[in-house]
């Protein structure tokens, strides 16, 4: 009884029902490639997550045009108003009258102010004012978007591109490669591997095995670290071809725990291989070399391996 129910619970809350064709979980970065359809669209909002998570260049470009976009539509209202009710707008046409106004609007949206323009009657002053307090409340959760995003942790993990079906002591076995690339201090790293492929009825239900692994767990992590999973006879992958493991759609789910010195928090990773992501017949090659009273790596060959004949 117990043993029918670990099998039955082993899919991680993945559906095991996902149609015959090809699928895939988890993406090679760590997302899982599930699209959501008919929820609404208030509910699909989270703009917090969607800033501090984004790349870069994204948050970047937002908080470029809104802040244009700000500034653009406060010139505007000064345009309305009026500039002659505006000191020192030196402008005589249209254009030249919108840009002072929009530099004012953007020396005052940052409560900078050089003294040179300033409101004179009530319709600019409120407009004034109310751009001083949308600038303040905007410039602090940008603040807070951006602390949020330096301080967010995250296990920069870089995992090999391929895994590999390669020869372990006398027999043969499923492996990757992983490496910290920065020079924060990962400990207890630990990993598990599922391995996620049809059933060989051909139905379109999904088994899922976990892995044994030679080491699932390292205290230190300061050199790169070769995952393994001995194909052994209780192994899944005991017997199963190339062609196999392509024909049921294999895939073999990643996931790493490990805690950050450096924000003293738990991280983790995520990743997968496909089965056309698996070579078969190679290994990785040693990368570890001495370096003075030390070692180095080189992380760059992560991916470099060399034809060896399986077991």
């Amino acid at each position: 009884m117990r043993s029918r129910f670990k099998t039955r619970f082993e899919d991680l809350g993945l559906d095991t029902k996902t149609g015959n064709g090809g699928y895939r979980a988890l993406n090679k970065d760590g997302t899982f490639n599930v699209r959501k359809q008919n929820v609404p669209f208030f509910e699909r909002i989270n703009m917090f997550h969607s800033l501090v998570t984004m790349s870069w260049t994204s948050f970047f470009t937002i908080l470029v045009t809104v802040y244009f976009g700000i500034n653009l539509f406060f010139a505007s209202l000064y345009v309305i108003i009026g500039t002659e009710h505006l000191t020192g707008i030196r402008g005589t046409t249209t254009l030249e009258k919108f840009m002072d106004s929009f530099f004012f609007s953007a020396q005052t949206i940052t409560t900078l102010g050089y003294g040179q323009v300033a409101p004179l009657n009530l319709p600019a002053n409120i407009v004034a004012a109310t751009e001083s307090l949308l600038g303040l409340l905007l410039f602090a959760l940008a603040t807070g978007l951006m602390y949020g995003r330096f301080s967010k942790p995250y296990a920069s993990i870089k995992y090999s591109t391929f895994g590999l079906i390669a020869p372990y002591l006398d027999i043969n076995g499923f492996m990757f490669r992983v490496v910290n690339p920065k020079y924060n201090q990962l400990i207890e790293v630990e990993a598990s591997v599922t391995l996620s492929m049809q059933r060989k009825d051909k139905s379109d239900q999904r088994e899922f095995h976990l892995l044994e692994l030679e080491r699932s767990k390292v205290i230190l992590f300061p050199t790169m670290w070769t995952i393994v999973h001995p194909i052994g006879e209780n192994s899944p992958l005991q017997g199963i071809s190339a062609d196999e493991m392509l024909e049921r759609d294999a895939e073999f789910l990643v996931f790493i725990k490990a805690f950050d010195e450096s924000f003293s928090q738990t991280v983790y990773s995520k990743s997968s291989y496909k089965a056309n992501e698996i070579k078969w017949g190679e290994k990785f090659t040693y990368l570890t070399k001495r370096h003075g009273t030390g070692v180095s790596i080189d992380v760059g060959g992560i991916d470099e391996t060399y034809k060896a004949d399986l077991n």
